[in-house]
């Protein structure tokens, strides 16, 4: 009986083909060789490249394969692979990757789910990501294709501090479908907005500790009496009192 054929796994990794030649792998009978600084040492006998690399540990690297003749240079081949996957790896992460996220309405959505639908709008143009509204079309509703333009220009209106219009609503078949983009500034500098909220929330107790304490009131002799002078009141008897002797 013969055996089943197993279907290939998804799974499988197939290692990637090394592009350039090192050590033994180049095979032709000289090259021009470049040392371990960028020197220009001379077109070479291979063996005698290889042996120039042996002594000082390296490896000799074909960098140019269709020069006349392939021009080798002496690298540690691992530090060099090395290097050049951190910079692939530097370059992915930096890389912009804009996400599109799609969302289906009805000419004659409800308030609520309007709402809803709105909210999730708003949640993937924060993220950053671009926004394909569909409108579909059931039966008679493709006589008035006016109701879901308007729908979706109040859509865009209503989230317009987030993302603007990137495609105008466009009728295809049963559908309209419109593309909304997030604006520059949005998922950007929202952490700055909290940080200048955090230190003016901690500049007020700094302020309050700052103002000018509330007037005491005035100290008291040991007799009692307040250390002021007499209002005019209080003189007035003691003058009356005077005269009478």
């Amino acid at each position: 009986m013969r055996p089943r054929r197993r279907r290939p796994t998804m799974d499988r990794v197939v290692p990637r083909k090394r592009e350039e030649r090192i050590n033994e792998e180049i095979r032709v009978p000289r090259v021009r060789l470049v040392d371990e600084n960028g020197g220009q040492v001379g077109i070479t006998p291979t063996p005698e490249a290889l042996e120039f690399a042996f002594t000082k540990g390296l490896d000799l690297v074909e960098v140019a394969a269709n020069a006349d003749p392939p021009v080798a240079r002496v690298m540690d081949y691992s530090k060099y692979r090395y290097e050049q996957e951190q910079r692939a790896k530097q370059a992915r992460k930096h890389q912009l990757q804009i996400q599109v996220k799609e969302i289906k309405l009805r000419p004659k959505i409800g308030v609520h789910d309007y709402e809803t639908k709105k909210g999730h709008v708003e949640r993937f143009l924060g993220q950053r990501a671009k926004v394909k509204v569909t409108i579909m079309f059931r039966g008679r509703e493709t006589l008035h294709p006016e109701r879901g333009r308007d729908l979706l220009i109040r859509l865009a209106e209503d989230v317009k501090e987030l993302g603007s219009i990137e495609q105008q609503p466009l009728l295809d078949g049963r559908n309209m479908v419109m593309v909304l983009a997030p604006n520059k500034n949005v998922g950007v500098k929202a952490d700055a907005k909290d940080e200048d909220v955090t230190g003016s929330e901690e500049a007020l107790p700094a302020q309050r500790d700052g103002e000018d304490p509330a007037p005491q009131a005035p100290p008291h002799d040991s007799s009692g009496a307040p250390d002021q002078e007499p209002s005019g009141e209080a003189e007035a008897p003691a003058a009356a009192r005077a005269g009478q002797l």
